[in-house]
Order: C-alpha cells, then structure tokens, then sequence
C-alpha cells in the first residue's frame, strides 16, 4: 500500500509541467561551475544497487570532484562498509574516478571509468579458496541523459568485485543498468525514483532488479532525504543458491555465511534517512 502511495505521487509529478524559471538579465552572465567541489553526508544505512553494505549500520560518506571547462573531470568517493557484506575484513571503501561529461541543451552525455578498493579486505572468491589481494572492481561505463532522466549502463573489466562464479568462472563482463529520475518541485523539495537491473556473470540467482523512491528537502544548503529502496535480490539466509544472504562476520568467505555467523537478507526492502551537503 505504502509503495502504491509513494508511485502514484511520483508519478503525478513527473506529469506536473515544468516550473518557469525567473530569466536572468541580458547584459548577466552565468557564473561559471567551481572546479573542486567536496560533499559529505550521513546515511541511517548504504545500499549499493539496492544490496546492503553495512549490514544496516549508519554511513559517513564524502568525496571530491574536481571538473573542468572542458567537460573532462575526475574524484574520489568514500564510505564506511561492514566486513561481513563480501569485503572480508575491511571496512572502507574508496571509489575513484574519471571521464568526460558534456551538456548539449537539454541533453547530456557521461563516458568514463571507476575503480572501487576495499583497503585492508582479503578477496577469495565465491567458493572460498586463498586469498588473492584486496577486493576491488573496475568498470567502464557510458550514461546519457534529458531533462531529469538518465540512463547509464557500467560494464565491469575483470572480476565482479574480486568475486568468481557459482563454479569458480570469471565474473568479468558482469553488467548494471540504471534509470533514475530526479525532478525539481520548487522551494527547496525534490523528488527522485531509480529502477536498476543487474546481470552477475555467471552466479546462480546472482541477476536482480532494484528500486528507490525518495524525496528531499534543501535547508540552508543541507539536503534532508528519505526514501524507499527495495531489491528482488536472492537472499534468503538457510536456502540454498542465496547469494545475497550476507553475514556479520570478519570470517565470512565472501559472498555466503559461514556456520553460525549472525545473518541478513542484504536485499530486503528498507528505508533510508540521510543528510547531506555539497560545498
């Protein structure tokens, strides 16, 4: 019912006609973009594509962007994550990044790559084995958008998240698709929707959808949010082929739970309250 209401919402906004903007005077010019930007913010818990990171602890999580007038940027992103949830005794993740974003009316395009690195963590694969270094994940991606919408497809070029299948394959070539929508109401409120659809490279059940509806406020520069993200993620803890069932545990081996490990559906529906601001 309660997802019902918030959809409904959603969609009457999307159908609501844009809001007319006040036009600034003929001899102004715009203020050019800051070319360093930093943004920091507190999350009740972190979902990556829909799946729980810090076993639904809060997050603290910041970065930096620099980018410039040529359309190039780079940055770096960062937040805590719990060991349990396939980081095998780490507990940060660093995310860095670079590419090429360009505006052409109300259109836009953004080609580029990231590379994610859990400090500390020991990867060793979906089916346990030796420990092969750090895990991390590298991707390309290509995103375009229109208005409020945006449509961005990542690719992953080696092991999905230091990860190996269901039968010790390659996990390289897994794919994410994301459609998000972020819609300006006026007066400081907002509202956004994301539907995402992963493909996990040879991993039984390891293929899910996502989803988020949320809305803001800007109070004084401080964004306040709060939204709905829900998954169809297997993660049934005590069933088999569960990928998604992760535990509370330094000693987990990855993706799976060890026998008597505290245990959670990191796909099961939640909602998030956050706060946040850019400078």
């Amino acid at each position: 019912m309660k997802k019902t209401l918030i959809a409904s919402v959603l969609c009457a906004a999307f159908a609501m006609p844009a809001m007319a903007q006040t036009a600034a005077p003929a001899a102004a010019e715009a203020a050019p973009a800051p070319a360093l930007t930093a943004n920091i913010g507190l999350f009740s818990s972190y979902r990556f594509r829909g799946i729980d990171q810090t076993f639904g602890k809060p997050a603290l999580q910041g970065g930096f962007d620099y980018n410039h007038s040529s359309g190039f940027y780079v940055g770096n992103w960062n937040s805590n994550v719990q060991s349990g949830a396939g980081f095998p005794d780490g507990n940060l993740e660093m995310d860095f990044y670079g590419g090429y974003k360009q505006a052409f009316g109300d259109f836009g395009i953004d080609v580029g790559a990231i590379y994610y690195y859990y400090p500390g963590s020991e990867a060793r694969g979906m089916t346990g084995g030796a420990n092969t270094g750090a895990v991390n994940n590298k991707e390309v991606y290509l995103g375009g958008s229109w208005k409020f919408l945006s449509l961005k497809y990542f690719h992953s070029v080696d092991d999905y998240f230091s990860a190996r299948g269901t039968a010790g394959q390659r996990t390289t070539g897994s794919n994410y698709l994301d459609l998000s929508a972020n819609y300006d109401l006026g007066n400081g409120w907002g509202i956004n929707g994301h539907v995402g659809q992963f493909n996990f490279k040879d991993v039984t059940n390891g293929d899910y959808t996502d989803w988020k509806l949320g809305v803001t406020k800007d109070i004084g520069g401080w964004v306040i949010g709060a939204s709905y993200i829900d998954t169809n993620a297997k993660g049934t803890c005590g069933a088999a082929s569960q990928p998604y069932c992760f535990a509370n545990s330094a000693s987990d081996t990855g993706v799976g739970v060890n026998a008597g490990s505290k245990t959670k559906d990191a796909g099961k529906g939640i909602a998030v309250v956050s706060v946040s601001r850019s400078f």
